[in-house]
């Protein structure tokens, strides 16, 4: 069992940048795939970012270059740096996790994961 725990939500200008970090518990923090997702209001959730368990990142076209996914698998903690934010990503980020004994492997979809933490609101204005 695994419980996930976001921080670093608020409101920012565009262009401005966030750091979310996602605590987990659990001692096996470290044989888990982490993943990112948002979801705007009326919009379905959205995959943002994965990491593998060894490090191993992959982001969605709409983040590429802007967010920057990592881990640390000694305080099981998995971060998104957001830089350049834009008002289309305004959304509650969720963070998501998944067993895995595959050290490369990242998840995209958001029916492969078995965690979810709470969510955490991110807001930028114009």
């Amino acid at each position: 069992q695994v419980q996930l725990v976001e921080s670093g939500g608020g409101l920012v200008q565009a262009g401005g940048s966030l750091r979310l970090s996602c605590a987990a518990s659990g001692r096996t923090f470290s044989s888990y795939g982490m993943g990112w997702f948002r979801q705007a209001p009326g919009k379905v959730r959205e995959f943002v970012a994965a990491i593998s368990w060894s490090g191993t990142t992959r982001y969605a076209d709409s983040v590429k270059g802007r967010f920057t996914n990592s881990r640390d698998n000694a305080e099981n903690t998995v971060y998104l740096q957001m830089n350049s934010l834009k008002p289309d990503d305004t959304a509650v980020y969720f963070c998501a996790a998944r067993g895995t004994l595959s050290s490369g492997s990242y998840y995209l979809g958001s029916s492969e994961y078995s965690y979810w933490g709470q969510g955490t609101q991110v807001t930028v204005s114009s």
